[in-house]
């Protein structure tokens, strides 16, 4: 297979070695919130499962994968554009993250890491009463009711007494 020069191409190269970062590459990503989850995905392609690292250090979570290439020796390179990387992406979690329960998986190049909302961080019904309801909520006849004021429910009865002294 033969490939076409031309000085642009090797000038597009030259000028990306230059003024990228070396070492570290990019690591496209997608997130976003699936009911009580928060799931990311990270394309992460050629590399080995096992030099993907996900921690979580307080609210800071950080991927890092390698991807390494086997040494060829006694050829000829028409065209080397795929290189050994360092990928590191970082994310801040923020409150309301059930740390202890974040999981990852890797599959065909892609990492999804699955972020539970915690339990105190989900939405959740207050119910309002009403008048009516405020005197269930006080005391609704079981054992162990207060003296709140007289009239009010003691142990189920009304109370007759005063609180004046």
């Amino acid at each position: 297979m033969a490939t076409m020069f031309t000085p642009f191409n090797d000038f597009d190269r030259l000028a990306a070695s230059l003024f990228a970062r070396q070492g570290l590459r990019e690591m496209p990503m997608d997130l976003y919130r699936d009911g009580d989850r928060y799931i990311l995905r990270a394309d992460l392609p050629g590399i080995d499962p096992e030099s993907v690292d996900v921690d979580v250090d307080g609210q800071l979570l950080t991927i890092r994968a390698e991807r390494k290439l086997p040494e060829v020796q006694d050829v000829q390179w028409i065209t080397r554009e795929r290189q050994s990387s360092s990928f590191v992406r970082q994310l801040n979690l923020g409150q309301g993250i059930d740390i202890q329960n974040i999981a990852a998986s890797y599959d065909n190049g892609v990492l999804t890491v699955t972020i539970p909302v915690s339990a105190q961080a989900k939405p959740r019904k207050i119910q309002v009463v009403s008048g009516q309801g405020e005197q269930q909520a006080l005391g609704n006849g079981q054992e162990g009711d207060r003296v709140i004021g007289e009239g009010e429910l003691v142990n189920g009865t009304r109370s007759t007494q005063s609180t004046e002294g």
